[in-house]
């Protein structure tokens, strides 16, 4: 057997996120016991989200334990198995982790199609980044025709499904990126009215530009200046969708200037993750999975090759230097 390269959080970071906070190591690869399944993993998702579960803090995750394999959700294949629900060959998506392989009883793992839709798309629009936008867009900021709904990371993994999603609903999508190709992108493949630059020295003037009726709807992705811009252009009883605030995670906390503003346009901001509501993950995936089949969804993707760069690779992300969704193929 080859051995299983792993990834390990080495010590917690103290401010910003280091490659020298992890550790690589090699360790044997163990045959499955009576239940359990023996994943080699293809693919392992890079989050946003994994830069708080870092630090020694109460969050809705439990922190990474130090010295332990770095945790994330991967996509792969089962090469053995005395699971009586999973074969090997048989595609899966679980919680795997920073590792080649993965042993696992099966109750983190689902069974994947991945011959009409590419494996790692199940980490990306078919998974939890596409399941996320879906709660937002739908439940939270439920868009009407005419509308207008701005999307912060509007290239993101979760950002670029949010804002098609909104125009499919028949809303008017404006978008937040960094920097012009980014923009461009936005605009002519996915279908956004428009896209302000909030590295632009003009983006106060342009995100104003493009949201001559205001805001009804905001899925707010990296709070910062351009969250505190967004509010100035909210309509009365508009809704946030409060998904993430990644410009505090390595940064200071992202405040409201005047939180009486919600009080007088009668604003409904609502902070959601959404393993809360793992009953609407089948309906999430069903009517994703319908769009992707007929082509009315775009998504990108930043891959990273080696199991070895993917300390790095998170470093980037936090940076904002991918491109819709991170991923690292691992082997």
């Amino acid at each position: 057997m080859p051995t299983n390269l792993q990834v390990l959080l080495d010590h917690r970071p103290t401010d910003t996120v280091s490659p020298a906070n992890f550790r690589i190591v090699e360790a044997p690869v163990g045959a499955p016991g009576p239940g359990e399944v023996l994943v080699r993993h293809q693919f392992l998702s890079l989050d946003p989200a994994m830069r708080p579960m870092l630090d020694d803090v109460r969050s809705y995750q439990k922190p990474q334990e130090v010295g332990g394999v770095m945790r994330g959700r991967t996509v792969g294949i089962v090469e053995a198995s005395t699971n009586p629900r999973f074969q090997p060959g048989d595609a899966v998506q679980g919680e795997g982790g920073w590792q080649r392989f993965s042993l696992s009883d099966g109750r983190d793992l689902t069974i994947i199609d991945a011959k009409a839709i590419p494996l790692q798309a199940y980490l990306g629009p078919l998974g939890l980044p596409g399941v996320t936008a879906w709660y937002g867009v739908n439940r939270i900021i439920a868009p009407k025709p005419g509308e207008t709904v701005l999307v912060s990371a509007a290239t993101g993994a979760v950002g670029s499904i949010a804002g098609q999603l909104a125009r499919l609903a028949g809303a008017r999508v404006v978008g937040v990126a960094g920097g012009p190709e980014k923009c461009a992108y936005a605009v002519k493949e996915l279908g956004y009215a428009a896209c302000a630059d909030h590295k632009s020295q003009s983006f106060a003037d342009d995100l104003k530009a493009a949201l001559p009726k205001g805001i009804d709807g905001l899925f707010e992705n990296v709070g910062g200046e351009p969250f505190r811009q967004a509010l100035r252009r909210l309509n009365d009883f508009s809704r946030i969708a409060l998904c993430g605030v990644i410009a505090s995670y390595q940064g200071a906390p992202t405040g409201v200037p005047n939180i009486g503003l919600l009080v007088v346009r009668r604003i409904k901001m609502e902070g959601f993750i959404v393993f809360d509501h793992l009953d609407l993950w089948p309906e999430a995936i069903r009517e994703l999975a319908g769009h992707v089949a007929a082509k009315r969804l775009a998504w990108r993707e930043t891959i990273r090759d080696g199991l070895e760069n993917a300390p790095q690779a998170l470093v980037d992300l936090l940076k904002g230097e991918n491109f819709g969704k991170m991923l690292v193929r691992v082997t």
